[in-house]
Order: structure tokens, then C-alpha cells, then sequence
């Protein structure tokens, strides 16, 4: 059995350990405790794009930039419009997103650097957050996977930028798949599987006439292992969005009506 790679370091988030002895990098998830947005968003929605108040996400999100030590100012936070657009970003962009939605890097659902002291940030709510680090060159990088994201091959094309455009080995790139809803969670219509089938022709299950439950986590990391990154590299967390409401804001089970919680991953200088 696989060791679960996301690990609750206080009430407000879980840290990703990359590699032992690598203490430059700064990785996790949040989840929806300790903050002060009110119903339905409690407490600590990390999304301006929903309609929870302003001034209580700002207040959220200096909270997390506290606890983990990257200021908002180094912020990037991408848009994210369901597709599988990636940008490369650098100092220059830091701030983009982070105290005001309308300044988000637009049209994008990943986004990566190897500069340090630059927080990548991405939101969820049942989609597949996808981190990605590169020991050797100091890459690193977030992908928001939801299904369409997925199906657009978002993992497989960080991959290939990695590789091919920035000289990545690719035996160096190190892959975590983040909490999202489950497959007993997570049914979609034959739309969606016909979409699922283009990438892959595995991981669901049939349930009746245009049902079926998707196993969207073990979606990616096939594709992942197909891209060519070595099984051994990637780890899969075992958490269920859906299923644990006492931790995670979940967009299926909650109506739609809830927050958001935070991927981030970052490198220090020092």
C-alpha cells in the first residue's frame, strides 16, 4: 500500500514532503478550516471567484501566506477556465491574482517556473490539483485537472514543455496527484466518457444507461506514466474530496454553493 503523500500540518493545511533532505521547496493543500468566511463557505475558502465576501478570503489567504512564509506579493494565481493552457512565468508576474480575481493570468490552468521565491498557486473544489518538480533544474509546477483539463492532456503537456522546450530529464520530473472527488463520488454522463475514451480507455466503471462513475485521479496518473514519467515517480494521495466534508469543500456534494481550497508549491532561495 501506497504512503499517503499529503500530510495535515495544522487545521488550515496539508504539506507535500518532496524529497528528503529538500527543504527548498514549499508544497501543500489547504483545506476549509481555520479561516473567517462565513456559510456557505466556511471557514476558509481560498476562491475570490465565488461569492463569499472579499475582505474575509483576502484575510484567508494572508492567513495560509503567513503560515507557510511566501507573501501574497509572491503570489501567481492562473484564471482557470476548465482547458489545458500552460504559462510560464517569472518574477515579473508575482502579485497576478493574488488580491484581485480580474488580474488572475488569463485563460491559463497551469502554470510553471524555475525561479525562486514565487508561490504557484491553483484552486479546487473535486478537481485534480497535479504538482510537478524537476530536482536537478529547479522547476517546478501546478496543473488544475478537471475532467476537460484531463482529457486535453494538461498532465502530458507540462511534460513535454519540461522536456522539450526547457531540457528536463525526463527521469528527473517528480509528479504528486492531489485530493479530488473519488470514483464512487464522481458519476458523469456518456458525453464525458466519450471525451474519456479519446485519452483513455479505462478507470470507469458502468452504472446504468448514461451513468458511470469516473476515476479521475487514476485518470492522470495514466497518463502521466504514458508521457513517460517513471511509475516510481509519481504518488497519488487517497483523499476523496466528497467524502470528507469535515476537510475539504467539495463543488458535487455541496450544490455548487461552497468554497475553494489552494494548491501551491514554491521554491526558496535560501
Amino acid at each position: 500500500m501506497s504512503i499517503e503523500p499529503f500530510i495535515l500540518q495544522e487545521k488550515e493545511y496539508f504539506h507535500i514532503p518532496f524529497l528528503k533532505g529538500d527543504h527548498s521547496i514549499v508544497a501543500g493543500f489547504t483545506t476549509r478550516n481555520g479561516g473567517v468566511s462565513l456559510p456557505p463557505y466556511t471557514s476558509l475558502n481560498m476562491g475570490l471567484h465565488v461569492q463569499d465576501d472579499e475582505i474575509a478570503v483576502k484575510k484567508n489567504r494572508e492567513n495560509i501566506a503567513s503560515k507557510i512564509g511566501f507573501p501574497l506579493q509572491s503570489w501567481i494565481v492562473g484564471e482557470q477556465v476548465h482547458g489545458a493552457q500552460i504559462k510560464k512565468v517569472t518574477i515579473k508576474d508575482t502579485g497576478s491574482g493574488a488580491m484581485q480575481v480580474e488580474n488572475a493570468i488569463k485563460g491559463v490552468d497551469a502554470l510553471y517556473t524555475n525561479e525562486p521565491d514565487i508561490l504557484l498557486t491553483s484552486l479546487y473544489a473535486d478537481c485534480v490539483p497535479l504538482y510537478f518538480s524537476s530536482p536537478k533544474t529547479n522547476y517546478i509546477g501546478l496543473a488544475h485537472a478537471g475532467w476537460r483539463g484531463t482529457v486535453g492532456a494538461i498532465g502530458p503537456k507540462m511534460i513535454d514543455l519540461w522536456v522539450k522546450k526547457e531540457g528536463v530529464p525526463l527521469e528527473d520530473i517528480h509528479c504528486v496527484i492531489g485530493p479530488a472527488i473519488g470514483k464512487e463520488q464522481y458519476e458523469v454522463d456518456q458525453k464525458v466518457i466519450d471525451e474519456v475514451k479519446k485519452v483513455c480507455d479505462s478507470h470507469f466503471t458502468v452504472v446504468s444507461d448514461n451513468k458511470f462513475l469516473l476515476d479521475l485521479q487514476q485518470i492522470n496518473r495514466t497518463l502521466l506514466e504514458k508521457a513517460g514519467i517513471p511509475s516510481g515517480n509519481i504518488r497519488k494521495s487517497s483523499y476523496c474530496t466528497a467524502s470528507n466534508l469535515e476537510l475539504f469543500f467539495s463543488h458535487r456534494k455541496e450544490k455548487g454553493k461552497t468554497g475553494r481550497m489552494m494548491s501551491f508549491i514554491g521554491r526558496r532561495s535560501v
